[in-house]
């Protein structure tokens, strides 16, 4: 991993190829300059990669050409979709959906463009079926346009060609107890403060809990904590755990099972370019909420890789 340059790191297994395939922003400058677009890396163990592959490029009229960040890949109804984030002068950041036939692309767009707002300011859209089967897109309204930055709920169509109906607020930066606000000379003059949503992932527990990852910033820099669905369902009520999971400098997780079963988490760190690396953490599943399990030494063939104590 030391020799692969990534922010926003997502893996999918594949059972059916003992693969995992790593995907994440992967341009060398992501914050400026003209984008190349996504790639992808295949493991059998979480430790040795193979790569990169090209996942997507941009096909020509594409309305993006910069900052294409965070690409997550989903398996649903029998085809692969990466939700990415997408960006251009004279249109508000959003999320796009694209598709594949194959889980290493190429992708295509799938979506009409973005599916967030478009007169929002939004990123790191992430899908979310309900019990009911029906899909949603959980996406961060940014801070930049809200100051509070916050994370909401969108209904998409069956097919994740469009939105259905209006965004519902789920929660505002602010919320949690381990978040603090932004401290950039963007921010200085601003009358209050303004506080980050990143990366906002979900996660059904076996005991039928619905937790969500997210990221902000922390006492020690880029962080991400957990908040729990009091209903089970995606609209909550969302309840704060006080401390983050992971308290300094990375964030923008999501979590994963290696095929025997163990629970893993991946994220960036550091959190400064071009030094972010993706990195695999051992999680130990409660009844309601994830923890960081205790360290171990080596990586099995099943991919589970080594963590550290965060509690």
């Amino acid at each position: 991993m030391n020799d692969i340059q990534i922010r926003d790191p997502f893996v999918l297994p594949l059972p059916e190829a003992n693969e995992y395939l790593l995907f994440g922003s992967t341009d060398p400058n992501i914050w400026s300059g003209p984008a190349t677009g996504f790639d992808c890396y295949r493991s059998t163990d979480l430790l040795h990669w193979e790569g990169p592959v090209p996942a997507f490029r941009p096909p020509p009229g594409f309305w993006s050409h910069e900052q294409f960040w965070a690409p997550e890949v989903h398996r649903y109804q029998g085809r692969f979709f990466m939700f990415a984030t997408f960006s251009a002068p004279g249109h508000f950041r959003g999320t796009q959906i694209l598709s594949a036939d194959r889980p290493e692309g190429p992708y295509t767009p799938w979506s009409d463009g973005p599916v967030t707002p478009l007169n929002w300011q939004c990123l790191d859209g992430t899908l979310h079926v309900d019990a009911d089967g029906a899909p949603w897109m959980v996406f961060c309204h940014e801070w930049k346009q809200v100051h509070d930055g916050t994370v909401m709920a969108q209904r998409l169509s069956p097919d994740l060609r469009q939105a259905e109906g209006t965004p519902v607020l789920l929660f505002s930066g602010s919320e949690a107890p381990w978040s603090r606000p932004l401290q950039v000379p963007s921010t200085a003059e601003l009358d209050f403060p303004a506080y980050v949503t990143d990366g906002p992932y979900l996660h059904r527990l076996s005991s039928g809990s619905l937790i969500m990852l997210w990221s902000s910033f922390g006492d020690h820099g880029y962080a991400m904590g957990i908040a729990r669905s009091e209903s089970g369902t995606v609209l909550g009520p969302w309840r704060q755990e006080d401390r983050p999971l992971w308290g300094t400098d990375g964030g923008h997780g999501m979590i994963a099972r290696t095929f025997n079963g163990q629970l893993f988490l991946t994220l960036h760190q550091p959190n400064n370019s071009p030094h972010e690396r993706a990195s695999f953490h051992h999680l130990k599943e409660l009844e309601d909420t994830v923890v960081l399990a205790p360290p171990t030494t080596g990586i099995s063939n099943s991919g589970t890789a080594p963590g550290r104590q965060a509690r």
